[in-house]
């Protein structure tokens, strides 16, 4: 069985292509500590603030090309968290959230261009937006990039070409 956000001790199957909800649950958390701690290193070292966000950037696109199994913050959620909760009771498909991902990167790389070039206010409002983003998954399970995927997804099919007579 592989390894995936949700797998309990108790072994439970989760479903090819879904996740248990609380490892991305967990990962906003995480990412929503980072995100404060890019806001208040902001005010103090604008180099700090881009650091802390380039390595937020990197998580991000690590979720958005490999899956929530493969993000940093899920790793920890199926090592130390999954093992120790009761079975999931809840999944959800691993799609939006790669994309929810993708935008969080779209605002770290903005917020990184902010500080890196000299405009702190740009790289704290979208370090914000993110942020906003992140909590409202963490403390309400609304993943605002899960919400926007159906639009993108329905914008991004291909119309099937006509059947040749």
């Amino acid at each position: 069985m592989s390894t995936e956000i949700g797998n309990t001790s108790q072994n439970q199957p989760i479903p090819q292509g879904q996740v248990d909800v609380r490892g991305p649950r967990f990962a906003a958390w995480v990412t929503t500590a980072v995100l404060v701690l890019v806001l208040i290193a902001a005010i103090f070292s604008p180099v700090a603030a881009a650091v802390l966000i380039a390595a937020q950037a990197v998580v991000f696109a690590l979720g958005a090309a490999y899956g929530p199994r493969k993000h940093p913050y899920g790793r920890l959620y199926a090592k130390f968290v999954a093992p120790r909760v009761a079975p999931t009771t809840e999944t959800e498909p691993v799609p939006p959230l790669k994309f929810a991902q993708l935008l969080g990167l779209v605002f770290a790389v903005v917020s990184l261009l902010g500080f890196a070039l000299g405009s702190t206010v740009v790289g704290a409002v979208f370090a914000g937006f993110a942020l906003f983003a992140a909590f409202l998954n963490a403390a309400f399970g609304i993943c605002l990039g899960c919400q926007i995927y159906p639009l993108v997804a329905r914008f991004r099919r291909i119309t099937p070409s006509p059947a040749p007579n």
